[in-house]
């Protein structure tokens, strides 16, 4: 009958209605769990964020600090190339002094062995010495009768009156020397 034909839509419809809610609660079930899940992902991925940039950051700070002390370094070096240049300035201005020094030593050495000759009545002729220092490295050379051996830790005269000439080059001012002296009282010095 007609009756019992509308019980049995009724009935498929109850069913597929009971389908149809237990389908909507796994679909719900299914969001609440992509939900946790995109929710999870989430705060994986502001944790990431927040590692790269602290990551950047000391990154950032390390660079700074190897920048400084690179700086520093070279500061340094820097430093210690200009107290290097200063010493050897100094070492070069000390050697200029000993040498000049040794030089009039010599001199004034030279000087006493050719009064000592005159006072014993021994003749002697004319007796010439010229230094002369320019810039560049150090050195010397010599010419005439009584120069002897050179500048090592020094410079000496040999012995035996006679002309003779001394050149002398370092970096520095030009100095020379004449030295005259003669078988009479009378000997001049002039510098």
């Amino acid at each position: 009958s007609q009756y019992e034909a509308l019980q049995v839509t009724a009935g498929k419809h109850g069913d597929d209605l009971r389908n149809t809610k237990n389908e909507i609660t796994e679909i719900n079930r299914n969001i609440q769990r992509m939900q946790g899940e995109i929710e999870n992902a989430k705060a994986q991925r502001a944790k990431l964020e927040a590692a790269v940039a602290e990551a950047e950051e000391r990154g950032e700070l390390a660079l700074k600090d190897a920048r400084a002390k690179l700086e520093e370094l070279e500061a340094a070096l820097q430093k210690a190339k200009s107290d290097l240049a200063r010493q050897l300035r100094e070492y070069q201005e000390l050697m200029n002094i000993k040498l000049a020094l040794d030089i009039e030593i010599a001199t004034y050495r030279k000087l006493l062995e050719g009064e000592e000759s005159r006072l014993a009545g021994d003749g002697v002729g004319n007796v010439n010495i010229s230094v002369v220092s320019s810039s560049g490295g150090g050195g010397y050379s010599s010419s005439g009768g009584f120069l002897g051996s050179g500048i090592g830790g020094g410079l000496s005269l040999g012995p035996g009156m006679g002309s003779g000439a001394l050149g002398f080059s370092s970096g520095g001012s030009t100095k020379s020397y004449t030295i005259t002296t003669t078988s009479s009282s009378r000997r001049s010095v002039r510098k």
